[in-house]
């Protein structure tokens, strides 16, 4: 059994989700098939055939929400000692060493990532390779498109 590691707010939103889908989308896509079976004949009705795959789906993803937050190993950062050193959760600003440019990337798990937010999964390339690093390490990230070298310039637990 595999942990899934989170932080406080991916798991706040997983269980945000897991109860929209059980209290609101369940009782209406059972609705919606009650009221589809009125219209008769099953075979060749559209819409109860649209709402059983919309329960198929609601269904799917209300288990794959309960194992996930069943095996989730919630991770604080703001708990932990801030030595410098980039953890899950832990916010890095970067620097790019051939054009200095900065970025800065929030180290999250596989549900929470959202690159437009500059939030990356954990198990990214980037994460990866700035995990276990220091405040003022360089490190290599292998991309498609070719090495990118960075300077880790601050670590922060937000």
């Amino acid at each position: 059994m595999n942990k899934v590691p989170m932080t406080v707010a991916g798991e706040a939103a997983l269980r945000e989700e897991l109860e929209r889908l059980k209290k609101v989308d369940r009782p209406r896509i059972v609705a919606a098939i009650a009221e589809a079976r009125e219209h008769g004949d099953l075979k060749e009705n559209a819409e109860y055939h649209a709402a059983r795959e919309q329960q198929s789906f609601a269904e799917g993803r209300i288990k794959e929400l309960e194992y996930k937050l069943s095996n989730s190993q919630v991770i604080d950062i703001t708990t932990l000692t801030h030595t410098g050193r980039v953890l899950f959760g832990a916010t890095v600003d970067l620097i790019n060493i051939d054009d200095d440019t900065e970025v800065t990337y929030r180290i999250v798990g596989e549900d929470e990532a959202d690159v437009k937010q500059n939030m990356i999964s954990v198990s990214s390339p980037i994460a990866r390779a700035l995990v276990g690093k220091s405040e003022g390490d360089e490190v290599v990230v292998k991309a498609p498109g070719g090495d990118i070298y960075y300077e880790i310039d601050k670590v922060r637990h937000v």
